[in-house]
């Protein structure tokens, strides 16, 4: 699968596409997807489903004025079922999401708009774990998990480099990459 990534007709195209498993609705244009993500929990409140929604969402993703928008809505509408999470690695296509649109104190946005707000290390499955049961067992509106991390962690020539943020990664690129990470964990 990873060698048609980026590819026409591929199941990883550069944007989650419908083609890709567990995918239910590709964002298009960034900051669309917590949007779709607040219909799709109002939806399943009306039909009375236990369903909960998850909107995984970059951090530059957060500089479009559309997710700020939809962050004051979910409170509104006290969606409890609902929970974002943000890949805070501070890198997008054209650099740092510092350098470009700095998006400083995060957690306090987010708890402003009346968010239940966790922030983890996005590398510790555990805490992870931790924090999607917290935000189930949360009913007084929606949460937000933001999950920092480190682009490309792990691989010394793509660690926080923004031109691997769509970069593609071939045969040799990834025989060098898999080395390293088998050299630091011993696993392959």
């Amino acid at each position: 699968m990873l060698e048609t990534y980026d590819e026409i007709d591929s199941c990883l195209q550069g944007h989650p596409d419908c083609a890709t498993p567990g995918v239910d609705m590709p964002s298009g244009s960034l900051g669309q997807g917590l949007s779709a993500g607040i219909g799709m929990a109002l939806g399943a409140r009306l039909r009375d489903l236990p369903s909960r929604v998850y909107v995984v969402l970059g951090d530059g993703e957060l500089q479009e004025g559309q997710i700020w928008e939809a962050a004051m809505a979910a409170p509104n509408y006290s969606l409890d079922r609902l929970t974002a999470i943000v890949d805070a690695n501070d890198v997008q296509l054209m650099g740092r999401c510092d350098d470009i649109m700095c998006l400083d104190p995060l957690a306090d946005k987010w708890r402003a708009f009346g968010w239940h707000v966790l922030e983890v290390d996005g590398h510790d499955v555990t805490a992870l774990r931790e924090a999607f049961a917290e935000t189930r067992e949360h009913s007084a509106g929606p949460s937000v998990v933001i999950a920092r991390t480190v682009k490309g962690k792990g691989v010394s020539f793509m660690e926080g480099r923004h031109e691997w943020h769509s970069g593609k990664v071939t045969d040799d690129v990834r025989q060098k990459a898999l080395a390293e990470l088998v050299a630091t964990t011993g696993e392959a």
